[in-house]
């Protein structure tokens, strides 16, 4: 049985405990997680004795590549994807229908109940995302190459920079160094952040040369298909000063009190909050500004979220970010960021480049 169809058997037992007949599936991306296609526009019918796929004509042969075995309706060019999904589930004679509200607009569940007037439809599920949340081996095997890309594409970078790169030139050419490694693409827009524009934690691209600048400041990640990698280095560029090193140490301090705290049963506000007090202790409270880390997968934001407040109970097969940073306006931030695994007993940490500062020093 492929991970795919497991998934589906998964949602199955969800949908019988909850005496619905199927789930209408509309997220793309959780149509990619049960059935490996990795196409648009198509929704996914799960129910108890079948899943069916409701998709055009554009994506038949990929269909049959990605998706052998798997059923499929094929509407025609006229026909909406929604409409043509209210089609078969009255054809099939499903009568109670879960469908997940965070992914259908209001036009779309009108459609549904007037194209469907007999189907009773269980809204606000969220039961793939569920799922999600632990990943499997195979999950967690594309994940682990998204981070090799990742890497790969860092230390190639690394070697190329000089003092006439520019924060857009860094991230371009990051990004085309990700597709080089094997990534379908970058897991998000990169951010290069030079000197005090470090200080924003999601630093916009500019034409801002490195020049005399004192660090540099890298976000990036792979996408391997369908997983994602996120990672976060920063760079003292030549001399290090004592004020950088003194941040740069207390927010390693804090990264590593947080992984420390990851392990089953462990509450995604309590390894935040490790990480908030190995700050504090530092004078540098203030400065972190953002959640500790979020899941990792399918997404680059997804559960479990690691915040203030957050009662996420970590579990096995879970993957998150550790990413404390600390933010001083007119002088820089600093972030460093890993891809943490759990496991029964404690934590993995999935990537492998160096956090000291001593080989983050970039001499140019």
């Amino acid at each position: 049985m492929t991970p795919f169809a497991t998934r589906r058997e998964h949602l199955v037992r969800w949908l019988i405990e909850q005496e619905l007949d199927a789930v209408l599936v509309t997220n793309p991306v959780n149509v990619s997680y049960l059935t490996n296609f990795s196409g648009d526009s198509s929704y996914l019918l799960v129910g108890r004795q079948q899943a069916l796929l409701v998709s055009d004509g554009r994506f038949v042969i990929q269909l049959q590549e990605e998706c052998p075995g798997l059923a499929l309706h094929v509407r025609p060019p006229v026909q909406r994807v929604t409409a043509a999904a209210a089609e078969v589930i009255v054809k099939v004679g499903c009568r109670r229908v879960g469908i997940d509200a965070a992914h259908v607009t209001l036009a779309e569940m009108e459609l549904l109940r007037e194209l469907a007037p007999t189907v009773e439809w269980k809204a606000g599920i969220g039961a793939v995302e569920q799922l999600r949340v632990v990943k499997d081996e195979h999950e967690i095997a594309a994940l682990r190459s998204a981070l090799r890309m990742a890497e790969q594409s860092f230390a190639e970078l690394r070697r190329s920079i000089t003092r006439q790169d520019t924060e857009k030139s860094l991230g371009d050419r990051m990004e085309a160094l990700l597709r080089g490694h094997g990534a379908t693409r970058a897991s998000f827009p990169t951010i290069a952040a030079v000197g005090p524009r470090s200080a924003l934690p999601h630093c916009p691209p500019s034409e801002l040369a490195l020049g005399d600048a004192e660090l540099l400041l890298l976000d990036w990640g792979a996408r391997e298909r369908f997983y994602c990698s996120d990672l976060t280095r920063v760079m003292a560029l030549g001399t290090v000063t004592a004020k950088f090193a003194k941040v740069y140490a207390a927010v390693l301090r804090a990264q590593q009190a947080a992984i420390a705290m990851i392990r089953p049963g462990v509450q995604g506000q309590a390894v935040d909050a490790a990480a908030r007090a190995a700050l504090e202790a530092d004078g540098l409270a203030d400065a972190f500004n953002h959640g500790l880390g979020h899941g990792l997968g399918l997404e680059v934001h997804e559960a479990p979220a690691i915040r203030p407040g957050s009662q996420a109970t970590l579990a096995p097969g879970m993957v998150v970010t550790v990413e404390p940073g600390a933010y001083l306006p007119g002088w820089g931030g600093i972030r460093i960021e890993d891809d943490v695994l759990v496991t029964p007993d404690g934590c993995e940490v999935l990537s492998s480049l160096p956090r000291d500062l001593e080989q983050n020093l970039l001499k140019l």
